[in-house]
């Protein structure tokens, strides 16, 4: 009986020992600390192209939801009207008037070494994370650095990268390879012109635009990777950073044939013959309204990747756009009211090149439905998840934390401003302060050109020029656009004349 009772009790501590070995070895099960962050950011995704913003003619369902369940905002915006800048503003945790990157410009190096102009040696928003203990990952589209010089990922806090280093690698979703850190992953996929068109004689024949599909598709390639990142992270005792810069919806409009079949014969077509830039599409709507909702699927297969790893209620999820709908590839921003209800579109400072849908949902944490008109930019985030993982962003970001508005608690602090200075398309400045905008524009031509103002309480759409009846608040702008560095001053004034419009990135 001794013995019995002696075996049992060891039996009994056994089980202990190894349920303590198990808390040791996988404490991220067990009660994690730190959340994980995953940061969503599609390319070239307007306003009102989601069900939850407004959009009609496109489903969405996974990324609604996300809305429903968590916390939706109308007033945020992306750090520029382009991708690059937008993306440094979001590394670097500072408005386009302090950030490194301005514009849509090359490093110089050819073929696979083509970069684009790259970050400097900065703490960026991963090297944040890394100080934390965090798995960090960029998987998606980078645009801030090529293999050569000091812009790779990897010398910017994150541990993998997949993807595209360079923005024109981006314009092709069935390009020869892509890049895992520093290495070249082989595709099997053709070589393809960029320049090609379709003549307009067999514009009307499928086996036409044969040259243009591939075998493996770069948005599911980076989809899997990014779920591979998460499974691996879920069983780890580091919580996880997950930077999902998606090229999608940016033309070219490529996808697969499951994804166009979605809404195949949904819209009256023209054919795209390829001659606003970009490779050509026989049914441009139907590509581009299924290459948003693949988007969508890639996003519904994250949260279900959370859900089954039993991290979903630890996990902040955030969905954004780098800037506003584009104008060319056969994207009709027209036809899905992209922008709706704002002017302008993606390279304009204008609402509808800035204004961005931004979601945030974090299960038990962020409560459901809500609705903010917190004004808000990209350049928050790092400030934002400084204040959420416990520890200090870098001194000079122009961002604010926008946490106490998230969880419902402490008092929110507001941007006195928020800036823009866009080098490209004539030259750009804007301001936004409070219910008040002003731009200036075609600064190349005119460095003294009038500030116009808008109030975006009663004129949405910016039509109405109220320069002239408030001189006192055009002064105001005025002194906002020009209190910085003498440092970042130079900057602007040499790249305002100094960057080549590089629209099509």
């Amino acid at each position: 009986m001794n013995k019995l009772l002696t075996l049992s009790t060891i039996a009994t501590c056994l089980l202990s020992i190894s349920a303590c070995a198990e808390k040791e070895v996988h404490p991220a099960k067990q009660g994690q600390t730190k959340p994980n962050i995953i940061y969503i950011l599609a390319d070239d995704l307007g306003y009102n192209e989601l069900g939850s913003y407004g959009q009609t003619k496109i489903k969405t369902p996974n990324i609604d939801n996300l809305a429903t369940q968590g916390m939706k905002f109308t007033q945020h915006y992306s750090g520029s009207a382009v991708c690059a800048p937008s993306r440094s503003t979001f590394i670097e945790g500072k408005h386009t008037g302090n950030a490194h990157v301005r514009g849509n410009t090359g490093d110089g190096n050819k073929g696979r070494m083509r970069g684009n102009h790259p970050l400097p040696d900065t703490r960026t928003i991963a090297d944040m994370f890394k100080e934390q203990g965090y798995a960090t990952a960029a998987i998606g589209k980078w645009g801030l650095g090529g293999l050569v010089g000091t812009g790779h990922p990897n010398d910017h806090g994150f541990d993998l990268f997949y993807g595209y280093l360079d923005q024109r690698h981006a314009h092709n979703y069935y390009p020869t390879y892509l890049v895992k850190n520093r290495e070249f992953v082989e595709l099997d996929n053709p070589e393809m012109g960029l320049s090609d068109k379709i003549k307009l004689d067999v514009a009307n024949n499928p086996k036409s635009y044969e040259p243009f599909k591939g075998n493996d598709f770069s948005g599911d390639l980076m989809a899997d990777e990014a779920i591979k990142f998460i499974n691996k992270n879920a069983k780890s005792e580091k919580p996880f950073f997950l930077y999902f810069p998606t090229p999608i919806p940016h033309v070219a409009l490529q996808l697969p044939d499951p994804a166009l079949e979605k809404y195949d014969g949904t819209f009256d077509e023209t054919p795209y013959i390829g001659n606003k830039g970009y490779f050509p599409h026989q049914k441009p709507r139907a590509a581009y309204a299924g290459m948003v909702t693949l988007l969508d699927d890639y996003v519904g297969q994250m949260m279900e990747a959370l859900k089954e790893n039993g991290i979903e209620d630890n996990t902040l999820i955030i969905f954004t756009s780098d800037n506003g709908p584009t104008f060319n590839g056969g994207a009709d921003s027209e036809f899905f009211e992209s922008a709706k209800p704002f002017r302008g579109l993606k390279m304009d400072l204008y609402e509808g090149g800035i204004r961005a849908p931004f979601i945030a949902y974090w299960k038990g944490k962020i409560l459901p439905g809500q609705t903010s008109d917190l004004i808000s930019a990209q350049y928050d985030m790092m400030a934002t998840f400084a204040d959420l993982i416990g520890v200090a962003a870098n001194e000079d970001t122009d961002g604010i934390s926008i946490a106490p508005t998230l969880l419902g608690k402490g008092e929110q602090v507001q941007h006195e401003y928020l800036l823009w200075e866009y080098p490209e398309k004539g030259g750009q400045q804007a301001i936004r302060m409070g219910k008040w905008k002003g731009i200036r524009t075609n600064l190349k031509k005119n460095p003294n050109a009038p500030i116009q103002l808008f109030d975006l309480s009663k004129d949405i759409n910016e039509t109405r020029d109220l320069a002239s009846k408030y001189p006192e608040v055009v002064a105001k702008i005025k002194a906002a656009l020009t209190n910085r560095s003498p440092a970042s001053m130079k900057r602007w004034e040499f790249e305002a004349y100094q960057i080549k419009d590089q629209a099509s990135d």
